[in-house]
């Protein structure tokens, strides 16, 4: 029997009516997992490659064959847009399986919810968070709901993998498991992994289970790429420069995305603001249609989703400006072409970014655009390599080459996520022993590294803070200050939501932004420009009023990403060689020469330290941000001042007196990091971290013990320092 006689009746006419000629080899190869085996299932391929129906197709056949007497599927996802939009392409099967579909997060219908609390079958779409408020507030509903749960689906696995709230996620299905005694099998979606023995683990952690990812048998496919870049030349008419790009980069954005339904990606909310209101003050001088829409983080929800919904169904050819939130898989139909403006902050967002187009038979179509306003200074003989446009080159090559993307790790001491467990669990139970409490925490996959003392010390610090108090009987409940924290709806979440001003134009909400502007002050939002009318401080609510013209807005938040030595290293070898790359504009492969000629005639690319005056030298080991930043601590430890000039940097300066012999001093210190087998004695700040929602609460000897083990890499640096040491 074919795998396609093995599925339900109502599937197979399903398939018919939708005019498929086969089962894709994704499909087939999921459905021999769930049929055939009791495994975990992990499905990794590009978007649009039929993930969902590969999930679906079994899960929804094994309910048939056999129903569950609870809700039958769990469904996860990052996003509530993501909820809202996953299912509607596959409404009609849904509605075949004669099983309801149920929304449960803070937008979605109480009725609906309370219809199947009192009658729980069918498929549960859900956030963690609202996961999270079921097993506190719900237990014994719990337990109706999920008694015969059969399946979880995980969305965008990649997304929670990279930090707390994928921890969050496993600590919820286990607590979940302990509660109804019913371990579901875990299927994981995701475009992007680029370790896939590593997500294998972590979606299977906890359940016993093995878990296969079966190889989607895709075929290399054609992708059209083009960069272009400008000198940052251009001056607005009062004379200053231009903040983030030059009239003439703008007016290319303007004829390239003419009369194309295009995403245009940059890295902040800044940057996508003012690249969208430049776009529709050209449009609008042009006389051409205002197609322009924002869809970022701060634009308001109603917002972000008539602009999904426009794009998806609307005849108009729309220019939307976006961040990362529209890398995941959202539904908005075919586009033209992707743009981003500068470089992806990872290969991984690349990836996303790209898979964005080409669906349904189209041929991928990205352009990048970059405005060069790297200049040269005379203290500064590395001045003039842009940094940032070497990375895309990098990215390109690694991904569309090699297929390569950065592995995740997830973190082996989430002591913030600890605290939150900590206190759900007490808020949920009310009180418990001490033991008890050890025992229920500790014994969850996500904190299996984490030692007793370690837990003892921070339940002791938590006492001294009033977060938790002892009984009469010497149980734990949560403290007078913890409740404070336990009773806002925001505890539910472990990333951080800042406080926010809601923008307001009469009684139309725009989106929200993280300072009061003042009155008759302006600033850009969603695309354009608004004048502050009135503040309520009381309501943290900004009232505007439209003006024309072209203004900023910044948030407060940094750009972040992290570079893999891998992708460090391919920037090195793209430095050294001197191969031609097609889809690089005459500008482009203009500028890749220059950076050329300085990088190869400066010794960066094969001495590890290169002088830059008397007492400042450049080190470049080549490896990634955690290893660089190691090596930084590392030689403060051994006596050598030395600083990460940015985030992003590839190298480190190292400065020393007049007089001393500084390539004396590095090579004394290196080899004496070889030699090193500790991180202890590290001379870091006192309040070194690494950033988290409930550090706050934390012992600060924790905070530098989660630094040092799950950020901090010895071995990887030792590996790269060893290359120029053989």
């Amino acid at each position: 029997m074919g795998m396609f006689e093995r599925l339900a009746p109502y599937i197979q006419d399903y398939i018919y009516a939708s005019k498929w000629t086969e089962l894709r080899d994704i499909q087939v190869a999921a459905c021999s997992v769930i049929f055939d085996s009791e495994d975990d299932l992990l499905l990794s391929s590009g978007t649009a490659s039929g993930k969902t129906e590969a999930a679906f197709l079994p899960v929804l056949t094994e309910l048939y064959n056999r129903p569950s007497d609870s809700v039958g599927v769990l469904y996860i996802s990052p996003l509530k847009a993501l909820i809202n939009d996953q299912f509607k392409r596959l409404d009609y099967l849904l509605q075949e399986s004669g099983l309801p579909v149920c929304k449960w997060h803070g937008d979605a219908s109480q009725a609906d919810k309370n219809r199947l609390i009192k009658n729980p079958r069918g498929i549960l779409q859900i956030t963690p968070e609202s996961l999270e408020s079921l097993l506190i507030r719900k237990r014994g509903a719990c337990l109706r709901l999920f008694g015969d749960l059969r399946f979880v689906i995980i969305d965008e696995v990649h997304q929670f993998m990279r930090d707390e709230r994928g921890a969050q996620v496993l600590c919820l299905l286990e607590r979940l498991q302990k509660l109804t005694g019913v371990i579901p099998r875990r299927i994981g979606l995701s475009a992007t992994l680029g370790d896939l023995e590593a997500a294998k683990s972590w979606l299977s952690l906890g359940t016993g289970r093995s878990c296969s990812a079966p190889s989607p048998g895709e075929t290399g496919r054609r992708i059209r790429l083009y960069m272009e870049l400008f000198r940052k030349t251009g001056v607005q008419p009062d004379g200053k420069a231009l903040d983030s790009g030059t009239a003439e980069h703008f007016e290319y954005l303007y004829r390239m995305t003419l009369d194309k339904k295009t995403i245009i990606f940059t890295n902040s909310r800044e940057e996508t603001e003012f690249t969208l209101s430049n776009l529709r003050q050209i449009a609008l001088k042009n006389k051409t249609p205002d197609v322009y829409r924002v869809h970022h983080g701060n634009i308001s929800a109603v917002l972000r989703e008539q602009a999904e919904d426009e794009m998806k169904d609307s005849e108009e050819k729309l220019v939307v400006g976006a961040t990362v939130t529209l890398e995941l898989g959202i539904d908005i139909g075919s586009l033209d072409q992707v743009v981003q403006v500068g470089a992806p902050a990872t290969v991984s967002s690349f990836a996303q970014r790209l898979g964005r187009c080409g669906r349904r038979g189209q041929i991928p179509q990205l352009l990048f655009t970059f405005v060069d306003d790297v200049h040269a200074a005379a203290s500064d003989a590395l001045g003039p390599i842009n940094w940032s446009f070497i990375r895309s080159i990098a990215i390109v090559e690694l991904y569309t080459k090699q297929k390569w993307i950065e592995p995740l790790s997830p973190a082996r001491y989430p002591y913030s996520l600890l605290y939150h467990q900590t206190m759900s669990h007490l808020l949920s139970a009310g009180e418990a022993s001490p033991q008890r409490l050890a025992r229920d925490i500790l014994g969850l996959s996500s904190f299996r590294h984490i030692s007793h003392e370690d837990y003892r010390l921070l339940l002791k610090h938590l006492l001294d803070l009033r977060h938790i108090q002892e009984t009469e009987n010497g149980g734990l409940i949560v403290g007078i200050n913890g409740e404070k924290v336990v009773n806002d709806f925001r505890f539910l979440a472990v990333f951080t939501v800042p406080e926010y001003y809601l923008v307001k134009d009469e009684n139309s909400a725009i989106g929200t932004v993280d300072k009061p502007y003042p009155p008759e002050t302006r600033f850009s939002l969603a695309g354009r420009t608004w004048e502050t009318v009135e503040v309520n401080e009381k309501a943290k609510t900004i009232f505007v009023r439209p003006v024309p013209g072209i203004s900023t807005v910044d948030w407060d938040v940094d750009f972040t990403a992290e570079l893999h030595t891998v992708l460090v290293r391919k920037m090195r070898s793209i430095l050294a060689g001197n191969d031609i790359y097609p889809y690089l504009s005459p500008n482009c492969a203009e500028r890749l020469g220059e950076i050329r000629y300085l990088a190869q005639n400066s010794g960066i690319l094969d001495k590890l330290a290169t002088r830059l005056s008397e007492i400042r030298y450049a080190v470049f080991p080549w490896m990634g941000t955690r290893q660089l930043y190691t090596l930084h601590y590392l030689l403060l430890k051994y006596g050598v001042k030395n600083k990460i000039p940015w985030r992003t940097s590839v190298y480190l300066e190292a400065e020393f007196r007049p007089g001393d012999d500084g390539m004396a001093l590095l090579d004394e210190a290196f080899r004496r990091i070889l030699d090193t087998d500790t991180l202890d004695g590290l001379p870091l700040p006192d309040k070194i971290q690494l950033e988290s929602k409930y550090n706050e609460f934390i012992p600060q000897s924790l905070l530098k013990k989660q630094f040092v083990n799950d950020f901090l890499d010895l071995e990887g640096t030792k590996e790269a320092l060893r290359l120029f040491y053989r």
